[in-house]
């Protein structure tokens, strides 16, 4: 009993033949890897089939599960509404999956929107599966916003439903790879495209899930892929698990990646417990870099860490460089936790009497105090990546070709509408993004005209 199998497929519509009309035969490979695969599925006459889905409800910070009794679709979207499914939910491993994660606090469960229709990312692997097997209730997992660590997690929680139940499942991990792989496909092309497409191949093939988490946020951004955290939960499901993996196919004939690979569990194995080695890894490479740190993010820390330990602002430790309590300048800091930004909040221009007292104020709201995050809480401290901007004094220009996104910050400003970002960031590659999203910071329109303003700053890790 437990998961018997899982498979990595993709979710195209046009390879429903009610959709495609005969254009399906384009990916004709990806067509008849589908088929083994559905035919591999009723082989294994699971009682659940779960499925992963990119479109199914995806909330920033809350991982939604299949809610109700049941639930229906067709693909009417794309001009085929005769193709239809009634599916019954799982809801005895729905309720345990939702257990699970309350004792653990983890946000997961069938909290939030109610919409009984089934999303395409569900309904194509279903499309297969259904021509040979009409058995098993299914249960539907929607992405989220969350770092892939926690979309690990989930499915850790998953595979522990399914083996308290004694139930026998298969987990569809339903994604495309990425969406510009051809100037001329419907997306164009970006060259982090092809790179992520055999990069993701060589990964899955190898069963070598744990090299999920070395894909960059802002590379996967660029190849702009939908299923990869939807990998990464069927990798959790595996968790601990030896697995016999197969490649069947990887097409990109229509400028979008589509790959499927089945995995197969056996013995226990804690050599694939890759959530475990990889926080173990980021706790060991972040003890390093917090022994190597300079007293501007040791400051840092030390105000973030009291405030949310203590609530208390600390005072000006008396051990500092001249020049932190000395000099007064603005300050950014920023906060990441497990590669993901977990907070950022800074001052263009001096507001304290030293850049000590800058870093302490910015470093509490920063953890505490950015709209865009939940306040950091004790148990995150030993998991976040600390840095510190200290920012120099703005200087007027006259254009765009006079910033560098790798020497200067920019400011932008529209009337009482004023937006900042950072040099050298992770992601931002050109002056057009760099200003842009300065923009869309103040809430300034894109074509709105805008004064410009360039500052270098000395960055602190």
């Amino acid at each position: 009993m437990g998961i018997k199998a899982a498979f990595m497929v993709p979710h195209p519509p046009l390879i429903v033949h009610e959709v495609g009309r005969g254009g399906e035969e384009e990916v004709r490979k990806t067509i008849d890897a589908y088929e083994t695969v559905a035919r591999e599925v009723a082989a294994l006459a699971p009682d659940t089939i779960i499925v992963s889905s990119p479109h199914s409800i995806m909330y920033q910070d809350y991982f939604h599960i299949s809610p109700g009794l049941a639930a229906t679709g067709s693909f009417a979207n794309f001009h085929a509404p005769e193709v239809r499914f009634d599916e019954t939910y799982d809801m005895a491993l729905v309720h345990e999956i939702e257990v699970i994660a309350g004792k653990d606090g983890f946000p997961a469960g069938t909290l939030g929107g109610q919409d009984p229709a089934l999303d395409h990312g569900t309904m194509v692997p279903l499309y297969f599966i259904r021509k040979y097997y009409k058995g098993g209730k299914i249960v539907r997992i929607g992405l989220s916003g969350l770092p892939l660590t926690d979309h690990y997690k989930l499915g850790q929680i998953v595979g522990e439903a399914v083996r308290h139940l004694g139930i026998n499942a298969v987990f569809i991990a339903s994604g495309d790879l990425s969406h510009k792989l051809q100037v001329h496909g419907p997306y164009g092309f970006a060259r982090e495209g092809p790179e992520y497409d055999a990069r993701i191949m060589d990964v899955m093939s190898r069963g070598s899930f744990g090299e999920l988490f070395d894909f960059d946020e802002n590379f996967c951004d660029k190849a702009a892929e939908c299923g990869h955290r939807s990998f990464v939960i069927m990798a959790g499901v595996l968790d601990g698990t030896s697995v016999t993996a197969k490649q069947y196919v990887h097409e990109d004939v229509t400028g979008v990646g589509y790959g499927i690979c089945s995995f197969y569990p056996g013995a226990e194995d804690d050599s694939r417990r890759f959530l475990k080695i990889y926080i173990d890894e980021i706790g060991r490479d972040l003890r390093e870099k917090r022994e190597k740190a300079d007293a501007f993010v040791r400051l840092a820390r030390l105000s973030l860490e009291s405030y949310i330990k203590e609530g208390n602002r600390i005072e000006v430790p008396a051990d500092l460089p001249a020049e932190m309590t000395m000099r007064r300048a603005g300050a950014f800091v920023s906060i990441h936790k497990l590669g993901k930004l977990r907070g950022c909040i800074g001052t263009i221009l001096p507001t304290q009497d030293s850049i000590a007292n800058e870093i302490i104020d910015n470093a509490i709201s920063a953890s505490t105090r950015d709209p865009r995050f939940e306040p950091i809480t004790e148990e995150e401290l030993p998991f976040l990546d600390i840095s510190v901007d200290i920012l120099g004094e703005p200087e007027d220009i006259d254009s765009a070709s006079q910033l560098d996104v790798k020497r200067y910050g920019v400011i932008v400003t529209s009337g009482r509408k004023r937006g900042l970002l950072l040099p050298d960031l992770d992601g931002v590659d050109t002056v057009t993004e760099q200003i842009n999203i300065a923009k869309r910071k103040a809430g300034i329109y894109e074509d709105e005209p805008v004064r410009l303003q360039r500052f270098e700053v000395i960055r602190h890790f």
